[in-house]
Parts: structure tokens; sequence; C-alpha cells
């Protein structure tokens, strides 16, 4: 099945806000049309989902974030970084699908998923 994959890697609002909702509005027809839809966070913007700092726009983030994971929408973190973090068990709790984010993204290639940053 084909797959768009949403990388939020970027921690500035604009990044934040617009790759998840992004992603909600691919994910409302993507079913309809065959298609699946994935969120995959790294780096800073990871570093935004165990984070109240922030403001509005981290809050928007993790609602949404939440939003997709309860509509079903696979999103993806790095296992390494959230263990660094200490948020591995806060992430895990959740929902979001902890992984090495090397073997994640050769596996978007070898699925051949069009991939769009934020």
């Amino acid at each position: 099945m084909p797959k768009t994959v949403v990388h939020v890697f970027h921690d500035d609002d604009d990044s934040l806000a617009t790759g998840t909702r992004l992603a909600q509005r691919i994910q409302e027809i993507a079913p309809e049309r065959g298609s699946g839809v994935e969120v995959f966070c790294f780096g800073p913007a990871q570093r935004r989902l165990s984070s109240e700092d922030g403001g509005e726009s981290v809050a928007t983030f993790n609602r949404q974030i939440d939003e997709l994971i309860a509509d079903g929408v696979v999103v993806g973190a790095c296992v390494n970084a959230a263990r660094a973090d200490g948020a591995e068990d806060e992430l895990t709790r959740r929902g979001l699908n902890l992984r090495v984010a090397r073997d994640e993204f050769l596996r978007f290639t070898l699925e051949q998923a069009t991939v769009i940053a934020f």
C-alpha cells in the first residue's frame, strides 16, 4: 500500500503545528484512496513530545500527536533519543512507536514511501 510519512524534525512553531496538521488532513482521505499515513518525530521535535515548555505551539503539537494516535495513525520516534532524554516510558504510554531512527528511515526507503519533512 502506498504511504505518506510526515517527518517532523524541526521544533519551530510552524513546523510542529503544520507538520502534524498536514498528517491529520492526509489521514482524512488516505484510507478511501488506498493509502496510509505515518508520522515520525526525531531530533528537536522529538524533545517537544515530552516538553511542557514552548507554550501554545508545543501544546498544539502534542494534542495533534495524541489525536493522530487515537485515529490509528502510527506515530514513531527514536527509541535511543527517548532513552537519552528519560522519556521512553512516557512516550510508550502515550502510544508512540519507539524504534531506532536509522532503521525507520531505511524502512521508509524500502517501502518506497513518500516522506515529507518539517
